[in-house]
Protein backbone atom coordinates (compact mmCIF):
# COMPACT_ATOMS: atom_id res chain seq x y z
CA UNK A 1 0.00 0.00 0.00
CA UNK A 2 2.87 2.36 0.79
CA UNK A 3 4.51 1.66 -2.56
CA UNK A 4 1.22 2.13 -4.40
CA UNK A 5 0.70 5.45 -2.57
CA UNK A 6 4.19 6.63 -3.58
CA UNK A 7 3.55 5.74 -7.23
CA UNK A 8 0.18 7.51 -7.26
CA UNK A 9 1.58 10.66 -5.58
CA UNK A 10 4.62 10.66 -7.87
CA UNK A 11 2.52 10.32 -11.00
CA UNK A 12 0.14 13.05 -9.84
CA UNK A 13 3.07 15.35 -9.01
CA UNK A 14 4.62 15.05 -12.45
CA UNK A 15 1.21 15.59 -14.05
CA UNK A 16 0.96 18.90 -12.14
CA UNK A 17 4.47 19.80 -13.32
CA UNK A 18 3.38 19.52 -16.97
CA UNK A 19 4.25 15.91 -17.83
CA UNK A 20 1.72 13.85 -19.74
CA UNK A 21 0.35 10.70 -18.08
CA UNK A 22 2.70 8.12 -19.65
CA UNK A 23 5.76 10.31 -19.02
CA UNK A 24 4.60 10.86 -15.43
CA UNK A 25 4.31 7.14 -14.77
CA UNK A 26 7.62 6.48 -16.53
CA UNK A 27 9.47 9.16 -14.57
CA UNK A 28 7.99 7.99 -11.25
CA UNK A 29 8.92 4.33 -11.77
CA UNK A 30 12.46 5.04 -13.00
CA UNK A 31 13.00 7.36 -10.04
CA UNK A 32 11.59 5.05 -7.35
CA UNK A 33 13.35 1.95 -8.68
CA UNK A 34 16.67 3.86 -9.14
CA UNK A 35 16.94 2.56 -12.72
CA UNK A 36 18.24 5.93 -13.83
CA UNK A 37 17.11 6.16 -17.45
CA UNK A 38 17.10 9.56 -19.15
CA UNK A 39 14.16 11.75 -18.22
CA UNK A 40 11.54 12.00 -21.01
CA UNK A 41 11.79 15.82 -20.82
CA UNK A 42 14.03 18.44 -19.32
CA UNK A 43 13.58 19.03 -15.61
CA UNK A 44 13.13 22.49 -14.27
CA UNK A 45 13.74 23.69 -10.71
CA UNK A 46 10.33 22.50 -9.53
CA UNK A 47 10.68 19.15 -11.26
CA UNK A 48 14.14 18.57 -9.80
CA UNK A 49 12.94 19.47 -6.32
CA UNK A 50 9.98 17.12 -6.56
CA UNK A 51 12.25 14.37 -7.92
CA UNK A 52 14.62 14.75 -4.95
CA UNK A 53 11.72 14.41 -2.51
CA UNK A 54 10.38 11.43 -4.46
CA UNK A 55 13.80 9.75 -4.33
CA UNK A 56 14.11 10.26 -0.56
CA UNK A 57 10.64 8.89 0.12
CA UNK A 58 10.05 6.46 -2.72
CA UNK A 59 13.36 4.60 -2.95
CA UNK A 60 13.25 3.54 0.69
CA UNK A 61 9.63 2.50 0.36
CA UNK A 62 10.34 0.49 -2.80
CA UNK A 63 13.36 -1.25 -1.28
CA UNK A 64 11.42 -2.12 1.87
CA UNK A 65 8.50 -3.47 -0.17
CA UNK A 66 10.68 -5.56 -2.47
CA UNK A 67 12.70 -6.99 0.44
CA UNK A 68 9.52 -7.82 2.38
CA UNK A 69 8.00 -9.63 -0.58
CA UNK A 70 11.26 -11.47 -1.27
CA UNK A 71 11.55 -12.42 2.39
CA UNK A 72 8.05 -13.88 2.40
CA UNK A 73 8.72 -15.89 -0.74
CA UNK A 74 12.12 -17.17 0.36
CA UNK A 75 11.15 -17.74 3.99
CA UNK A 76 8.08 -19.74 3.04
CA UNK A 77 10.02 -21.84 0.58
CA UNK A 78 12.96 -22.29 2.92
CA UNK A 79 10.71 -23.24 5.83
CA UNK A 80 9.08 -25.95 3.75
CA UNK A 81 12.48 -27.08 2.45
CA UNK A 82 13.93 -27.26 5.97
CA UNK A 83 10.86 -29.14 7.21
CA UNK A 84 11.09 -31.62 4.37
CA UNK A 85 14.84 -32.15 4.89
CA UNK A 86 14.32 -32.73 8.59
CA UNK A 87 11.54 -35.21 7.86
CA UNK A 88 13.77 -37.07 5.39
CA UNK A 89 16.48 -37.33 8.04
CA UNK A 90 13.95 -38.57 10.58
CA UNK A 91 12.71 -41.24 8.16
CA UNK A 92 16.29 -42.27 7.36
CA UNK A 93 16.88 -42.92 11.07
CA UNK A 94 13.74 -45.03 11.46
CA UNK A 95 13.92 -48.81 11.68
CA UNK A 96 11.09 -51.24 12.31
CA UNK A 97 8.53 -48.56 11.52
CA UNK A 98 5.16 -48.93 9.78
CA UNK A 99 4.46 -47.51 6.32
CA UNK A 100 0.82 -46.50 5.84
CA UNK A 101 -0.11 -46.17 2.17
CA UNK A 102 -3.07 -43.86 1.71
CA UNK A 103 -4.27 -41.03 3.93
CA UNK A 104 -7.98 -41.74 3.74
CA UNK A 105 -10.34 -42.62 6.56
CA UNK A 106 -8.80 -46.05 7.06
CA UNK A 107 -5.24 -44.77 6.86
CA UNK A 108 -5.94 -42.03 9.41
CA UNK A 109 -7.31 -44.50 11.95
CA UNK A 110 -4.44 -46.92 11.39
CA UNK A 111 -1.83 -44.19 11.91
CA UNK A 112 -3.60 -42.78 14.96
CA UNK A 113 -3.79 -46.16 16.68
CA UNK A 114 -0.19 -47.10 15.84
CA UNK A 115 1.19 -43.81 17.16
CA UNK A 116 -0.85 -44.14 20.35
CA UNK A 117 0.69 -47.62 20.73
CA UNK A 118 4.19 -46.13 20.47
CA UNK A 119 5.01 -47.20 16.90
CA UNK A 120 6.75 -44.99 14.35
CA UNK A 121 4.70 -44.27 11.24
CA UNK A 122 5.46 -42.97 7.75
CA UNK A 123 2.45 -42.02 5.61
CA UNK A 124 2.51 -42.02 1.80
CA UNK A 125 -0.09 -40.18 -0.27
CA UNK A 126 -0.16 -38.70 -3.75
CA UNK A 127 -2.28 -35.71 -2.69
CA UNK A 128 0.06 -33.04 -1.28
CA UNK A 129 -2.81 -31.07 0.27
CA UNK A 130 -3.61 -34.02 2.52
CA UNK A 131 -0.08 -34.04 3.93
CA UNK A 132 0.23 -30.32 4.73
CA UNK A 133 -1.09 -30.45 8.29
CA UNK A 134 -0.18 -34.07 9.02
CA UNK A 135 1.45 -34.61 12.43
CA UNK A 136 3.37 -37.70 11.24
CA UNK A 137 6.32 -38.26 8.96
CA UNK A 138 5.12 -38.39 5.37
CA UNK A 139 6.25 -38.87 1.78
CA UNK A 140 4.48 -37.19 -1.13
CA UNK A 141 4.38 -39.37 -4.20
CA UNK A 142 2.74 -42.23 -6.03
CA UNK A 143 2.88 -45.26 -3.79
CA UNK A 144 3.05 -47.52 -6.84
CA UNK A 145 6.47 -46.02 -7.61
CA UNK A 146 9.38 -47.99 -6.17
CA UNK A 147 11.32 -44.79 -5.44
CA UNK A 148 8.49 -43.53 -3.25
CA UNK A 149 8.65 -46.72 -1.19
CA UNK A 150 12.41 -46.31 -0.85
CA UNK A 151 11.95 -42.76 0.43
CA UNK A 152 9.57 -44.15 3.06
CA UNK A 153 12.27 -46.59 4.18
CA UNK A 154 10.84 -49.86 2.87
CA UNK A 155 14.27 -51.48 3.37
CA UNK A 156 14.04 -50.92 7.14
CA UNK A 157 10.27 -51.06 7.74
CA UNK A 158 8.66 -53.84 9.74
CA UNK A 159 5.16 -53.55 8.26
CA UNK A 160 3.40 -51.95 5.31
CA UNK A 161 -0.31 -51.15 5.48
CA UNK A 162 -1.94 -50.87 2.05
CA UNK A 163 -5.00 -48.71 2.73
CA UNK A 164 -5.54 -47.17 -0.70
CA UNK A 165 -8.96 -46.50 -2.17
CA UNK A 166 -8.95 -49.23 -4.82
CA UNK A 167 -8.15 -52.92 -4.58
CA UNK A 168 -6.07 -52.66 -7.76
CA UNK A 169 -3.73 -50.11 -6.16
CA UNK A 170 -3.46 -52.18 -3.00
CA UNK A 171 -2.65 -55.24 -5.09
CA UNK A 172 0.06 -53.36 -6.99
CA UNK A 173 1.59 -51.99 -3.80
CA UNK A 174 1.63 -55.47 -2.28
CA UNK A 175 3.48 -56.92 -5.26
CA UNK A 176 5.93 -54.00 -5.41
CA UNK A 177 6.69 -54.09 -1.68
CA UNK A 178 7.19 -57.87 -1.63
CA UNK A 179 9.54 -57.67 -4.60
CA UNK A 180 11.66 -55.09 -2.77
CA UNK A 181 11.39 -56.65 0.71
CA UNK A 182 10.19 -60.27 0.69
CA UNK A 183 10.25 -60.40 4.50
CA UNK A 184 8.18 -57.26 5.15
CA UNK A 185 4.78 -57.82 6.75
CA UNK A 186 1.93 -56.48 4.61
CA UNK A 187 -1.57 -55.73 5.85
CA UNK A 188 -3.83 -54.98 2.89
CA UNK A 189 -7.28 -53.45 2.70
CA UNK A 190 -9.88 -55.08 0.45
CA UNK A 191 -13.11 -53.43 -0.58
CA UNK A 192 -14.48 -56.51 -2.38
CA UNK A 193 -14.48 -60.08 -1.13
CA UNK A 194 -13.23 -61.31 -4.50
CA UNK A 195 -10.02 -59.31 -4.03
CA UNK A 196 -9.04 -61.00 -0.76
CA UNK A 197 -7.57 -64.22 -2.27
CA UNK A 198 -5.78 -62.19 -4.93
CA UNK A 199 -4.10 -60.01 -2.32
CA UNK A 200 -3.08 -63.09 -0.32
CA UNK A 201 -1.58 -64.70 -3.43
CA UNK A 202 0.25 -61.45 -4.19
CA UNK A 203 2.02 -61.67 -0.82
CA UNK A 204 -0.19 -59.93 1.73
CA UNK A 205 0.10 -61.50 5.18
CA UNK A 206 -3.31 -60.27 6.29
CA UNK A 207 -6.27 -58.92 4.31
CA UNK A 208 -8.86 -56.76 6.06
CA UNK A 209 -12.29 -55.91 4.70
CA UNK A 210 -13.50 -52.84 6.66
CA UNK A 211 -17.09 -53.32 5.54
CA UNK A 212 -17.16 -56.92 6.75
CA UNK A 213 -15.50 -56.01 10.05
CA UNK A 214 -17.97 -53.19 10.55
CA UNK A 215 -20.89 -55.51 9.94
CA UNK A 216 -19.52 -58.15 12.32
CA UNK A 217 -18.96 -55.51 14.98
CA UNK A 218 -22.52 -54.17 14.67
CA UNK A 219 -23.91 -57.70 14.90
CA UNK A 220 -21.76 -58.36 17.98
CA UNK A 221 -23.26 -55.35 19.71
CA UNK A 222 -26.65 -56.98 19.20
CA UNK A 223 -25.67 -60.37 20.61
CA UNK A 224 -22.85 -59.61 23.11
CA UNK A 225 -22.62 -55.87 23.74
CA UNK A 226 -20.76 -56.09 27.05
CA UNK A 227 -18.15 -58.46 25.67
CA UNK A 228 -17.52 -56.11 22.76
CA UNK A 229 -17.29 -53.13 25.11
CA UNK A 230 -14.76 -54.93 27.30
CA UNK A 231 -12.59 -56.02 24.38
CA UNK A 232 -12.71 -52.49 22.90
CA UNK A 233 -11.62 -50.96 26.19
CA UNK A 234 -8.81 -53.47 26.69
CA UNK A 235 -7.54 -53.26 23.11
CA UNK A 236 -8.19 -49.65 22.12
CA UNK A 237 -9.57 -47.36 24.78
CA UNK A 238 -6.84 -47.35 27.40
CA UNK A 239 -9.14 -46.45 30.30
CA UNK A 240 -8.57 -49.86 31.93
CA UNK A 241 -5.15 -50.88 33.18
CA UNK A 242 -5.40 -54.34 31.59
CA UNK A 243 -3.92 -55.02 28.17
CA UNK A 244 -3.85 -57.88 25.70
CA UNK A 245 -0.45 -58.50 24.19
CA UNK A 246 1.49 -61.19 22.37
CA UNK A 247 4.94 -62.46 23.34
CA UNK A 248 7.13 -64.60 21.10
CA UNK A 249 9.21 -67.29 22.78
CA UNK A 250 12.73 -67.57 21.39
CA UNK A 251 14.89 -70.69 21.39
CA UNK A 252 17.15 -69.16 24.06
CA UNK A 253 14.26 -68.34 26.41
CA UNK A 254 14.07 -70.09 29.76
CA UNK A 255 10.40 -70.78 29.00
CA UNK A 256 11.22 -73.04 26.06
CA UNK A 257 10.47 -76.63 27.05
CA UNK A 258 8.69 -75.70 30.27
CA UNK A 259 5.08 -76.36 31.11
CA UNK A 260 2.82 -73.56 32.23
CA UNK A 261 2.77 -75.13 35.69
CA UNK A 262 6.56 -75.30 36.04
CA UNK A 263 7.06 -71.83 34.54
CA UNK A 264 4.73 -70.33 37.17
CA UNK A 265 4.10 -67.26 34.99
CA UNK A 266 1.03 -66.20 36.92
CA UNK A 267 2.86 -66.31 40.27
CA UNK A 268 6.10 -64.72 39.04
CA UNK A 269 4.73 -61.98 36.80
CA UNK A 270 0.99 -61.65 37.48
CA UNK A 271 0.19 -61.96 33.76
CA UNK A 272 -2.30 -64.58 32.60
CA UNK A 273 -1.74 -66.65 29.44
CA UNK A 274 -5.04 -66.89 27.56
CA UNK A 275 -3.81 -68.79 24.50
CA UNK A 276 -0.71 -70.19 22.84
CA UNK A 277 -0.16 -69.95 19.11
CA UNK A 278 2.01 -72.77 17.87
CA UNK A 279 4.55 -72.26 15.04
CA UNK A 280 2.25 -74.17 12.66
CA UNK A 281 -0.51 -71.59 13.26
CA UNK A 282 -2.69 -73.67 15.58
CA UNK A 283 -4.07 -71.90 18.65
CA UNK A 284 -4.24 -73.62 22.02
CA UNK A 285 -6.99 -71.70 23.79
CA UNK A 286 -7.40 -71.77 27.56
CA UNK A 287 -4.23 -73.85 27.90
CA UNK A 288 -3.94 -76.32 30.77
CA UNK A 289 -1.08 -76.20 33.30
CA UNK A 290 0.49 -79.23 31.62
CA UNK A 291 0.74 -77.64 28.16
CA UNK A 292 4.39 -77.25 27.13
CA UNK A 293 5.75 -73.91 25.91
CA UNK A 294 7.86 -74.52 22.83
CA UNK A 295 10.37 -72.40 20.96
CA UNK A 296 8.56 -70.28 18.36
CA UNK A 297 5.31 -70.17 20.34
CA UNK A 298 3.48 -66.89 20.79
CA UNK A 299 1.85 -66.34 24.16
CA UNK A 300 -1.38 -64.32 24.08
CA UNK A 301 -1.42 -62.79 27.55
CA UNK A 302 -3.51 -60.34 29.55
CA UNK A 303 -2.38 -58.14 32.41
CA UNK A 304 -1.33 -54.66 33.40
CA UNK A 305 1.48 -52.91 31.61
CA UNK A 306 3.83 -53.73 34.48
CA UNK A 307 2.82 -57.40 34.53
CA UNK A 308 3.24 -57.78 30.78
CA UNK A 309 6.62 -56.05 30.95
CA UNK A 310 7.66 -58.47 33.70
CA UNK A 311 6.52 -61.40 31.56
CA UNK A 312 8.52 -60.14 28.58
CA UNK A 313 11.60 -59.69 30.76
CA UNK A 314 11.18 -63.12 32.34
CA UNK A 315 10.79 -64.78 28.93
CA UNK A 316 13.95 -63.08 27.65
CA UNK A 317 16.11 -64.69 30.31
CA UNK A 318 18.29 -67.53 28.99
Amino acid sequence: MALALVLVVGTAGYLLLGFDFLDSVYQTITTVTTVGFTSPRALGVGSKTFTIVLILVGVGTALYTFSAVLEVLIEGHMRELVRRRKMERDIARMSGHVIVCGWGRVGREVARFLVSAGRQVVVIDRDASRLDAMPYASVHGDVTDDETLRQAGIERAATLVAALDTDADNLYVTVAAKSMRPDVQIIARARNESSEPKLLRAGADRVVNPQQLGGDRMASFVTQPLVVDFVDVVMHDGTLEFRLEELAVSAASSLSGSTLRSAQLRDRTGALVLAIRRPDGIFVTNPSPEDVIESGDVLISVGTAEQLAALAEFAARP
